[in-house]
């Protein structure tokens, strides 16, 4: 089942123009990874899809439930904006439970279920502190809490760890793998490495216009370029620049290059590299720390197709 679709989605902001036809669909029970560089586009569509924004053109659905004719679909989603407020003077046990009264949840269902939340998001030793001295990860493992309070079938998460210090990611990113299959989650995010982590099928959009659409493991399949990398050991400098000159005229490499003491090596036939390469090198006189064949990186597809300046090639 889908549980979003978009189609030919338009949003103009006077004359800019902040999405430009989006077509997209995303499975239910994945996590997407709503990729692309800061001004593409990820916010708005976020905000459309959420029914904080209305399209100039186009149509969206979320679990069948078309966005622009149905005030039910505020009840199937969840939603966390990329800097998220809080009543600073409130505990997280009393804000969860402010949330929950929001929903409509009896005496009952609100203790329990705050209960619920504050301990999947690893708060409930500090339920009864105030919100204003909690750090930027503990806020932003709060404001996942608010938005799953409702049990959203669909959760919408902008620029979820984009702020945070290596270990407040690591635990937002923990929280939104155990989401994996409960729910369907809309990651929106310019940090590939956060993609690569948690996300399953990733959408990759810029000026408003999608890229690409597909599931990672077929993107980085779809994408991969046979590729050597050999690092050279400390004191063979002149060999190793002579080795990377020789490799340029042969018909079987692509490209070649170098960063200090490292080079990557680009071929078009991987048999002949795999027998021949290191050969050469040894021809060379060449000693090496590390040689490897490479698969790329979702950056390195993100930089292919988005480029490093955000042009589309």
């Amino acid at each position: 089942m889908t549980a979003i679709r978009i189609e030919n989605l338009r949003k103009l902001f006077g004359k800019v123009i902040a999405l430009d036809g989006l077509t997209l669909n995303v499975e239910q029970g994945t996590i997407f990874g709503f990729l692309g560089p800061n001004g593409a586009g990820k916010t708005t569509t976020i905000r459309l899809l959420t029914g904080l924004a209305r399209p100039t053109a186009g149509r969206a659905w979320i679990m069948e439930e078309e966005i622009s004719a149905s005030r039910s679909v505020n009840t199937r989603i969840g939603y966390l904006p990329e800097d998220p407020a809080f009543y600073s003077w409130m505990t997280p046990a009393e804000f969860l439970d402010l949330i929950t009264r929001l929903f409509g949840f009896s005496h009952s269902e609100r203790k329990t279920r705050t209960q619920e939340l504050l301990e999947h998001v690893g708060l409930n030793e500090v339920r009864k502190r105030r919100i204003g001295g909690f750090s930027r990860g503990m806020r932003q493992r709060l404001g996942i809490a608010q938005a799953l309070v409702n049990r959203p079938e669909v959760l919408f998460l902008d620029e979820p760890a984009s702020a945070l210090d290596p270990a407040g990611r690591k635990d937002v990113l923990d929280l939104i793998s155990q989401l994996h299959g409960k729910c369907t989650v809309f990651m929106s995010t310019h940090i590939l490495a956060d993609v690569e982590r948690v996300c399953d099928t990733v959408g990759i959009i810029n000026r408003g216009k999608l890229v690409v659409e597909a599931p990672q493991a077929e993107l980085l399949a779809h994408y991969t370029v046979p590729a050597f990398e050999l690092e050279c050991e400390i004191g063979f400098e002149v060999q190793f620049k002579s080795f990377i000159d020789s490799l340029k005229s042969l018909q079987w490499v692509n490209s070649v290059l170098r960063k200090n003491s490292v080079a990557r090596v680009v071929v078009n036939d991987l048999p002949m590299a795999r027998q021949a390469l290191l050969a050469k090198a040894a021809q060379s006189g060449l000693a090496l720390r590390r040689y490897e064949i490479v698969t790329p990186s979702l950056e390195d597809i993100f930089l292919r197709l988005v480029g490093e300046e955000g042009n589309i090639k």
